[in-house]
């Protein structure tokens, strides 16, 4: 993943987190994702597959859209343009009867001798009824190999993801879980620090 930018952004008694990043080169894609509270609340996303088969593609221009929609971003936050009160932005129906809510249940132990473990429950949002039968993934968003492990929740709703901590980037590094079922869904995303040992300081959403 190439690098990009977050900024840190307060909207009234909110703080949102705003990261924008360039998601090529295997997909020509800037992808920017308002955080709060580690839960995507809006996402836009920019293919670019035009503009990188022009002759006016170079690094330096490609860096530039990707400042140029973070700014963007940041300016209809602070405008109050954005809806962030959807759950996701890429779950057009989830904020309906049927939305789903991803749980991680250990956040304080989810990392233990190089081994990620994630005690994963996925709940109905408008009761709190487990919801069966999800799809779940989880990744180190950061790492030097991005490779998603995945599961699917049992009858009640709950999910057990392990595999081996990756090798860590220098940059920012995030803990991300996924969930779908059927057409809902939902994210949460919590930030680590960096080591120079490549381990990951306590996570925090």
């Amino acid at each position: 993943m190439s690098s990009g930018f977050n900024t840190d952004v307060r909207v009234g008694e909110r703080v949102f987190h705003v990261q924008t990043e360039d998601r090529g080169p295997t997909h020509l894609v800037i992808d920017t994702a308002v955080y709060q509270a580690g839960r995507v609340v809006h996402r836009r996303s920019a293919n670019y597959d035009d503009f990188a088969a022009s002759g006016d593609f170079s690094p330096e221009a490609l860096k530039q859209r990707v400042a140029e929609q973070h700014r963007a971003v940041i300016e209809a936050l602070r405008d109050r343009e954005l809806d962030t009160d959807a759950v996701t932005a890429s779950a057009p129906s989830a904020g309906g009867a049927a939305a789903i809510e991803v749980q991680l249940l250990n956040p304080g132990s989810w990392l233990s001798g190089g081994k990620v473990s994630l005690d994963v429950a996925i709940v109905r949002r408008s009761s709190g009824e487990p919801e069966a039968g999800a799809d779940v993934a989880a990744w180190i968003e950061g790492a030097l190999q991005e490779e998603k492990h995945s599961g699917k929740g049992d009858h009640g709703g709950r999910v057990k993801i392990q595999f081996s901590l990756p090798p860590l980037g220098k940059g920012d590094l995030a803990l991300v879980i996924q969930a779908r079922a059927a057409a809902c869904s939902d994210e949460i995303r919590f930030t680590m620090r960096s080591r120079a040992t490549n381990t990951p300081a306590p996570i925090t959403q």
